[in-house]
């Protein structure tokens, strides 16, 4: 018999499919984010997977400062999703101290096959 996936696993797989989707509780309506178990606004085992847009506003940012050789400076953000969840990432495609807090920016799968990750790009980079 199959042992079914966790929550990390899950939203990996999704990832590894195209897919950014998180977990949506079936009694209160909200979103989540990490994966995880319970709802953290209500404690409900109830849930289901949600495609969610991406689309999102930067709550904080810093610039995490490295040599040229060990891959240059990047930005590090926390990011409201339209859907609620707050998650940590990065904005990519524009310099590190370009990225601004309230910036509109919508969510990318990033990262490889193996190791599928959420980025972010500026909503206007979007056509």
């Amino acid at each position: 018999m199959a042992e079914a996936m966790s929550p990390d696993q899950q939203f990996a797989a999704f990832l590894r499919e195209g897919r950014f989707m998180l977990q949506r509780c079936a009694i209160d309506g909200r979103h989540w984010f990490y994966p995880r178990v319970l709802c953290p606004h209500c404690g409900s085992s109830q849930f289901e997977w949600s495609q969610v847009s991406g689309d999102g506003t930067v709550y904080s940012t810093t610039i995490v400062r490295r040599k040229a050789e060990e891959g240059g400076d990047h930005n590090v953000a926390l990011v409201d999703l339209d859907e609620g969840p707050r998650m940590m990432s990065r904005v990519d495609g524009i310099a590190p101290d370009a990225v601004k807090i309230g910036m509109r920016v919508r969510a990318r799968i990033g990262g490889n096959a193996e190791a599928p990750l959420i980025v972010f790009i500026p909503a206007e980079a979007v056509s």
